[in-house]
């Protein structure tokens, strides 16, 4: 019987087997297609960027592109010419040149961004020690370097101007700074912090710190004359 659409409602309803057998074939076909081609886009994409581990670039050109990030916090100055900030303010040409700073002491491991003499052009005399934020770090054994560099820094020239940092500008730089006013008045170190924190509130030194500093006293200061008489009485 031939087979002629829109002659046989029956031709319309059933599709001969060869011809339902070839379809069900290709669509079988496509969709395993399909289904590979999914789980070899999901494969390629595979991990995720997500989970991709950071890479830490340390380079004074990538520093020089994120540093600025960051927005510093004010400096605070403890003693004329003496200051304390945290990395962000260390890092700013501009706050470097409005303050005049002359000296640097970096207290924390790792890079820092030194703006380049472009945006700089009078770089400071730099130092840095490589001490981490916790109460068993070793702190005591780098003191006495700390204290001659700031004094030196300062008895160098009438307009030296020096500035001790960390991270935040709350513990290390503090301690290191502290270290410098035991030596220089002859304080304890409750003292030295106490006189810290009247002029940077968030001046905080964690507890293995002041241990060391009571150590630092004993140990190399000991009954070590005052270089000059203490503002102590009248700056608390």
């Amino acid at each position: 019987m031939s087979c002629v659409a829109g002659t046989s409602r029956s031709s319309t309803l059933f599709a001969p087997p060869q011809s339902l057998g070839s379809s069900i074939c290709t669509r079988a076909s496509k969709s395993a297609f399909t289904q590979a081609d999914t789980m070899s886009r999901r494969q390629s994409s595979w991990p995720p960027q997500a989970s991709l581990p950071a890479i830490t670039i340390t380079s004074n050109s990538t520093l020089l592109s994120s540093h600025s990030a960051r927005p510093p916090r004010n400096a605070s100055e403890i003693i004329p010419r003496l200051y304390i900030s945290d990395l962000a303010f260390a890092e700013s040409s501009v706050h470097l040149s409005s303050h005049q700073i002359t000296h640097i002491l970096s207290v924390l491991p790792g890079a820092i961004f030194r703006p380049p003499t472009s945006i700089l052009p009078n770089q400071p005399v730099r130092m840095q020690v490589r001490i981490d934020d916790l109460p068993f770090a070793e702190l005591a054994a780098h003191l006495p370097k700390t204290t001659s560099f700031i004094r030196d820094a300062l008895n160098s020239n009438s307009d030296a101007r020096v500035l001790v940092h960390c991270a935040e500008g709350i513990s290390r730089s503090v301690s290191v700074v502290a270290a410098y006013l035991m030596a220089q008045y002859g304080w304890k170190p409750e003292e030295a912090v106490a006189f810290i924190k009247s002029k940077r509130r968030i001046a905080d030194p964690n507890f293995g710190f002041i241990q060391q500093l009571h150590e630092y006293a004993r140990d190399v200061l000991g009954n070590l004359v005052p270089a000059i008489p203490s503002p102590l009485s009248s700056a608390i």
